[in-house]
């Protein structure tokens, strides 16, 4: 049977969140914002491996203790300058660890709001799926696109419409092959779009937010504290 592996870049700097300390260090609920991905990765029964991406420069990693995330964590360093690069060089240092069909799951190490719920739908949907799919919420907001003076062009019509999030999961060869032939992509299904392929949009929801601005961090730890019942 087909394996499940997590795959999470973060070799990034963040620097929208105006801070030194890069982003997926910052600290969220008492822990470091890549922890919480992390753990929940860790924590389902229905992945095998979790590999975190991190930069040969980080000095970072080793001021926390990750054990009691168990022996499933590993760690490769070997990030890029650009997620697509990380993920890349993530999937070839693990080429001799997986077959071409087993399933990676590539998560957002800001994404620290990942519910089991959210992983078990995105593996049971996808699992079944010959492309693979990923986690997405439809767009609810009016969507306008700016002219170059900052004013509004025309009204973006939002039906059909999704906000993509992570994981994203393909298969292990499908993967590597598309990532390797579109490197100028902001997300893996960009990578499966450019050949040819259409990703299953599986349904989630606004709590599975991505820390991109000092605002976010409050929000994501409220969520994080609720399922805590803190």
């Amino acid at each position: 049977m087909s394996r499940h592996i997590a795959l999470v870049p973060a070799a990034g700097a963040g620097t929208r969140m105006g801070d030194d300390l890069p982003k997926q260090y910052m600290p969220l609920a008492g822990r470091p914002m890549v922890r919480h991905a992390l753990t929940a990765l860790c924590a389902s029964f229905r992945i095998e491996r979790v590999y975190v991406v991190l930069s040969e420069q980080d000095s970072d990693w080793a001021r926390f203790d990750w054990s009691a995330l168990g022996p499933k964590l590993t760690v490769l360093r070997c990030g890029g300058p650009t997620r697509a690069d990380s993920v890349l060089n993530g999937l070839t240092a693990i080429a001799g660890e997986v077959a071409a069909d087993d399933w990676i799951l590539v998560h957002d190490a800001a994404r620290p709001c990942l519910s089991a719920a959210q992983l078990d739908a995105l593996l049971d949907q996808a699992g079944g799926d010959a492309v693979g799919g990923i986690l997405a919420v439809p767009v609810a907001d009016t969507l306008k696109r700016a002219g170059p003076d900052r004013r509004i062009a025309t009204t973006v019509p939002r039906e059909h419409l999704w906000q993509a999030q992570t994981p994203q999961m393909f298969r292990y060869g499908l993967l590597r092959e598309a990532l390797s032939r579109s490197r100028i992509v902001t997300d893996e299904a960009g990578a499966m779009e450019a050949m040819g392929h259409r990703p299953l949009l599986v349904a989630s929801d606004g709590s599975n937010l991505k820390v991109t601005y000092p605002s976010d961090l409050a929000l994501a730890e409220r969520i994080l504290l609720e399922r805590e019942g803190k």
